[in-house]
């Protein structure tokens, strides 16, 4: 894989289902948390571009990550509702970054957008819809890793 751009880390909230995706990147900037990946072979359809599901994907993981770190402590919240446009393609070798702006996080719902770039080019948007977790179904502190945790409850 090339060189990753500066200021970019492994994102540290890791899944079984993120670690097939990825390697998933983060980068804290002034605007926000970025999250990014460096498109491959296996995240690319038969046309030879990124599928929408990888978008998708990274656009659900952008947003609520974003949304639930946006509060202190973090909120817990489950996604409710997301809508992607494509405007453009990613392809092979192509790295994506997804900026995400958090709108609002209520006592019920959260909402959030994000755009993805490759360099300077848009190439989808989505919006998002979180239903907030009532604090008293956080699991016990001491519940393994496998099983429903706060990590799992914000993508």
């Amino acid at each position: 894989m090339s060189t990753i751009p500066e200021g970019f880390e492994p994102l540290p909230y890791a899944s079984p289902f993120t670690d097939l995706l990825g390697p998933i990147y983060q980068k804290q900037d002034a605007s926000g948390l970025i999250i990014a990946l460096k498109a491959e072979e296996k995240h690319c359809n038969a046309r030879g571009t990124v599928h929408c599901g990888v978008l998708g994907t990274l656009a659900d993981i952008a947003m609520g990550y974003s949304t639930a770190f946006s509060t202190q402590p973090p909120t817990l919240i489950v996604t409710a509702s997301q809508t992607i446009d494509y405007v453009g393609n990613a392809e092979k070798s192509d790295w994506i970054e997804v900026h995400t702006d958090v709108q609002k996080v209520g006592r019920a719902m959260a909402f959030a957008n994000c755009y993805f770039h490759v360099g300077s080019i848009r190439v989808a948007r989505a919006i998002a819809a979180f239903r907030i977790i009532a604090s008293d179904l956080r699991p016990h502190p001491d519940a393994p890793v496998h099983s429903l945790s706060w990590r799992s409850l914000i993508v």
